[in-house]
C-alpha cells in the first residue's frame, strides 16, 4: 500500500486495473480487510472545479479520482489539502451532510432512517458527496457498492432477484463519515506533511526528479519544498543523489535499493518480458497517453513499445510481425477478472 499512497486514480480503476495487475489472484476482501483494520482508507482529495458555471457536480463516481491512504497518516495529507469544492451539494446530498454533522459517522441504514430518504436516493446522494470529496466510508466496499450497477447488487432482505448476483452491496461499506479539511496548519505540521509526501514518492518510483512528478496532484508540495527534504535525507545517508536517468535536467535522488535494481536491469539479457498497464496506473510515464482507465500501454523488457488510446493502437518502436501481434493482444486484454469485471 505504501507505494500507492496518495496517488489519485479513477475509482473504477483501482481494483480492476491497478491492484489486480500487482497482486496475483486479487480478492476484494483483501482491501476491505485493510480498511476495516484501520490500516488504509480511501478518499477523494482533489476537489472538483466548477464546469462552465454549472452548480452541480457532474463527475460520475466511476471516474472520480480516488486516493488510497495510510489512515494513521491521514492528518498529514489533510494538512496539505486545498479548500473543499465550492460546488453546492444538491438538497438531498446536503441533507445527508447535515445528518453526518449532527450525528457523526452513520451506517447506510442509519443514514436512510435519519434523512427519511429512499434507499436509491441515499445512494445517489452518497455518490454525489463522494464525487465532491466530502465523505468516505470505513471500507472500500462502500465505494465499490456505488460503482456496481443497481441491477447487479445483492437484493435487500426479503427481496428476490433472478440470475447471478455479485457479493457486493453498499451496506457492507461500514459507516459513512465526513472528510474534514484542516482550517489552519502550523509550520511543524506542514514540514512533517512535506516529508511524508517526499518519502511516499521515493517508495512509489525509486528515483525522483521534477519531471517525474507531473503525474501527481497539482496541490501537493512543489519540487523546491521536496528538494529540502531530499537533500536532508541524502546528508543522513538514507538516499543517494546523482544522475540516474538520462535526458532529464535537475537534481535526482534515489533509494539505495533502486540503484542496484537499475544496474541489474542494464546488465540483464532481454527475456521478452511483457507488462501491460492501464493508462490510469502510476507507472504510466508516457506523456502522450492520457491517464484514463480505457487507455493502455505495454512494456517489453522495461521499454514502452505500444499504446492503446481511443481504441487505436500506436507502436512506439519498430517491431516485427510476431511482436506486433503480441503487443496488440496484451493491449486489448484487461487486468479485470472474475467478480470485478463488471466494474471495468
Amino acid at each position: 500500500m505504501t507505494v500507492l499512497e496518495g496517488f489519485e486514480a479513477p475509482a473504477g480503476a483501482w481494483e480492476t486495473e491497478i491492484l489486480a495487475s500487482r497482486l496475483e489472484g486479487y480478492e476484494p476482501a483483501w482491501l476491505d480487510a485493510h480498511c476495516i483494520a484501520g490500516r488504509a482508507m480511501w478518499a477523494r482529495l482533489t476537489p472538483p472545479g466548477n464546469r462552465k458555471g454549472r452548480g452541480r457536480a457532474a463527475t460520475p463516481v466511476r471516474s472520480t479520482p480516488i486516493a488510497l491512504l495510510d489512515r494513521r497518516r491521514l492528518p498529514l495529507w489533510i494538512s496539505l489539502l486545498p479548500q473543499a469544492s465550492t460546488i453546492p451539494p444538491s438538497p438531498r446530498a446536503q441533507l445527508l451532510l447535515d445528518c453526518l454533522h449532527v450525528q457523526g459517522a452513520l451506517f447506510f441504514e442509519e443514514l436512510a432512517e435519519a434523512s427519511h430518504l429512499l434507499r436509491p436516493q441515499v445512494e445517489e446522494a452518497l455518490g454525489e458527496l463522494v464525487a465532491l470529496g466530502l465523505v468516505t466510508s470505513d471500507s472500500f466496499a462502500g465505494l465499490r457498492g456505488l460503482l456496481v450497477p443497481s441491477n447487479q447488487r445483492r437484493p435487500i432482505p426479503g427481496a428476490k432477484r433472478r440470475g447471478r448476483i455479485p457479493r457486493f452491496d453498499i451496506e457492507s461499506g461500514g459507516r459513512w463519515a465526513l472528510i474534514r479539511r484542516a482550517l489552519s496548519v502550523d509550520d511543524q505540521s506542514r514540514v512533517a506533511a512535506v516529508e511524508r509526501v517526499a518519502r511516499a514518492w521515493l517508495q512509489r518510483y525509486g528515483v525522483v526528479f521534477w519531471r517525474l512528478l507531473t503525474r501527481e496532484a497539482n496541490w501537493l508540495p512543489p519540487w523546491r519544498d521536496l528538494l529540502r527534504v531530499y537533500r536532508r535525507l541524502e546528508a543522513r545517508g538514507e538516499i543517494r543523489g546523482g544522475r540516474f536517468v538520462a535526458g532529464f535536467s535537475g537534481e535526482q535522488y534515489a533509494l539505495p535499493e533502486a540503484i542496484g535494481l537499475l544496474r541489474e536491469t542494464r546488465r540483464r539479457v532481454p527475456s521478452e518480458q511483457w507488462i501491460s498497464l492501464s493508462g490510469a496506473d502510476p507507472l504510466n510515464l508516457i506523456g502522450v497517453l492520457a491517464a484514463l482507465t480505457d487507455n493502455r500501454l505495454v512494456y517489453r523488457d522495461g521499454i514502452p513499445v505500444a499504446i492503446l488510446s481511443a481504441g487505436t493502437v500506436e507502436f512506439l518502436t519498430t517491431l516485427d510481425t510476431k511482436s506486433q501481434w503480441e503487443a496488440q493482444k496484451r493491449l486489448m486484454r484487461s487486468a479485470a477478472r472474475g467478480l470485478l469485471s463488471h466494474l471495468s
